[in-house]
């Protein structure tokens, strides 16, 4: 399978839609490409942007970095799917508890139940083994430190040992210019994404930016139907996939 590398869409972005160099230049097709793989990544998050994430957790310390940037050009996590935290500091074997993911305000509040009434409190979180964990901060950066940060409830009473699994925003064509899972897999989705940016760019003609998008919306379902269906199903636990075929009328 072919797909695209950086030059070769770049080209058919250009041949599309009748643009030279002169104003359709790397820079600018850049951009759109970016802005084409972005869309792509957030209506439609992929098992080839699975991740897992693993350390250790701080005694007295109620929060851990987001996974930022990873070794192969990847960007920062686009969400988080689940944490698991081990009862243990040694191994990562058997033992692990998945945390329930709640909002900020639902661990305040359950912290604040716990450290007695109004009036009453020392000031400290209780601590213990984490149950709930929380979102907070924004993805500004490209290191754990800036990526936002993940507050957890008890606060851990030990360095317990524990795995982030989330989807990380992929490397795009401007780092892996020979090609990227989306242009080997989804090389007619990434174009018809990138000619929508084109033809905004262009403001028209309008027939060919509603051409594109719908190419584009009708390409993504299919490929959804692929990354949602096929692929997080067997035909051993879930049965073969039957599509039923209507005969024809007598």
């Amino acid at each position: 399978m072919a797909g695209y590398t950086l030059s070769t869409l770049e080209a058919d972005i250009r041949s599309y839609t009748e643009i030279d160099s002169t104003l359709f230049s790397g820079a600018v097709l850049g951009r759109f490409i970016e802005n084409a793989e972005y869309r792509i990544n957030q209506e439609l998050p992929m098992d080839a942007a699975r991740y897992v994430s693993e350390g250790t957790l701080a005694a007295d310390a109620n929060t851990i970095n987001s996974p930022g940037k990873g070794s192969k050009g990847d960007t920062g996590a686009l969400f988080i799917r689940g944490v698991e935290v081990f009862n243990s500091t040694a191994n990562t074997e058997g033992n692990g508890t998945w945390l329930e993911k709640k909002d900020q305000t639902y661990l305040s509040e359950y912290t604040d139940r716990l450290t007695g009434p109004k009036g009453n409190r020392t000031g400290q979180d209780v601590t213990g083994f984490p149950k709930y964990y929380a979102m907070f901060g924004g993805a500004t950066g490209d290191s754990d430190s800036t990526s936002g940060a993940i507050y957890l409830a008890p606060t851990p009473d030990a360095n317990y040992l524990y795995r982030i699994y989330y989807n990380m925003v992929p490397a795009g064509l401007a780092t892996k210019t020979s090609g990227t899972y989306l242009s080997k897999y989804f090389p007619q989705g990434l174009l018809y994404a990138c000619l929508v940016e084109a033809y905004g760019f262009l403001k028209g003609p309008m027939d060919m930016l509603t051409l594109y998008e719908n190419k584009y919306k009708n390409a993504i379902q299919q490929f959804a139907g692929m990354q949602l269906g096929r692929r997080r199903r067997d035909d051993y636990t879930d049965g073969t996939v039957r599509i039923p075929v209507k005969s024809p009328s007598p």
